[in-house]
């Protein structure tokens, strides 16, 4: 015997919200599209919006690139998944373009350039209509190919300094002087600093931590400032290491992010030296769960959200209008959490003398 089965119900057409909402069919599709919605007038845009809604109308985004000759789709590069402040960043690109109409197609490099020009050339074979980068480098050749081909691309995080690229950076110059200030406050005279030197990122916060010791009128030990090739835990344990190694005298240490500082900590500990009970370290970007370490890490927090948000609008500044020029460039402030990574350096003098533990140097 026969059952019968519910029809599948037919999905809704810009046709049906624009009867529902007594508009022309051109007047709905204006109304629908953030790009063109400001042509509309404001009760009319929202009776239609109101419409769609009711009806669970969904654009069809094959048929709109037919037309305008767009996927409507973003390929958002990051240089580290794992690093927890990437999530956060690409989470906000893909809420703002979703409200624009686009799709972000996500793509993760393991900071290996090899794997960053698969990842461009698999995205551009999906025809993408521009790039959100996170893998700038100083030395960056693909970007500039990329540049030179009329790819629309914004750099956010990490930037350059030639003004080619439209960018949404954080300031992380006054990100590291807020920190030398918090130190040389608590009374650090012997500060040092793990920088990553092929980024942006890493030149702005050496550049801060120099111009900054200088304003306060302290001299920099050139061995208390050590390189380092990424943004990890082992690289910065691996600094500190050199540092306990050389014997370098040392208070303080203004970590290049919060995973160096982690990996700081742990260095010092091997060694069987406290944070900040011997030594105090700051670290940089406020990731989650910060507040949540032993000890609680006073860090430079970096609107992550924020600074993805304003990625995904200077694209689509870039999408509007391809060939304004110069590129738009968008500097998010930093802000200095103190917690209890950091103390007074009097105090980590008495705890040594007490416990008969020493530094190096």
């Amino acid at each position: 015997m026969a059952t019968d089965r519910p029809r599948m119900q037919t999905p809704a057409t810009l046709r049906d919200v624009a009867a529902l909402a007594g508009v022309h069919t051109t007047t709905a599709s204006r109304a629908l599209n953030s790009d063109t919605r400001a042509l509309v007038n404001g009760d009319t845009a929202r009776r239609v919006v109101d419409a769609a809604a009711q009806l669970g109308y969904r654009s069809n985004p094959l048929a709109r690139g037919l037309k305008t000759n767009r996927s409507y789709t973003i390929g958002v590069v990051v240089p580290d998944l794992r690093n927890p402040i990437f999530p956060p960043i690409a989470r906000a690109i893909e809420d703002r373009l979703e409200l624009a109409g686009y799709t972000s197609l996500l793509a993760n490099t393991d900071n290996d350039p090899e794997r960053e020009r698969l990842s461009f050339s698999a995205l551009r074979a999906r025809q993408v209509d521009g790039f959100i980068t996170a893998t700038a480098r100083y030395d960056h050749l693909l970007l500039e190919e990329l540049d030179a081909a009329g790819v629309p691309i914004v750099l956010v995080n990490r930037g350059t300094d030639d003004g080619n690229f439209a960018q949404a950076v954080p300031d992380d110059h006054d990100g590291a002087r807020q920190a030398v200030e918090h130190l040389a406050g608590l009374g650090h005279r012997r500060i040092a600093h793990f920088s990553v030197p092929t980024t942006s990122t890493g030149q702005n916060r050496k550049a801060g931590f120099l111009d900054a010791m200088a304003a306060v009128g302290l001299e920099v030990d050139p061995r208390l400032v050590v390189p380092a090739s990424a943004y990890v835990e082992s690289e910065g344990a691996r600094c500190c290491r050199e540092l306990l190694a050389d014997g370098v005298d040392v208070t303080a240490v203004l970590a290049g992010n919060d995973l160096m500082a982690i990996g700081c900590i742990d260095a010092l500990r091997e060694v069987g030296l406290d944070c900040p009970g011997d030594v105090s370290v700051v670290g940089v970007n406020d990731m989650a769960w910060c507040d949540r370490f032993s000890p609680p890490l006073t860090t430079v927090r970096v609107p992550l959200y924020a600074l993805g948000s304003a990625a995904a609008d200077l694209l689509l500044e870039r999408l509007k209008e391809p060939d304004a020029n110069p590129p738009r460039s968008v500097v998010l402030p930093t802000e200095l959490i103190v917690r209890g990574s950091t103390g007074d350096p009097a105090t980590q003098s008495a705890r040594r003398r007490l416990t008969g533990r020493r530094l190096p140097g």
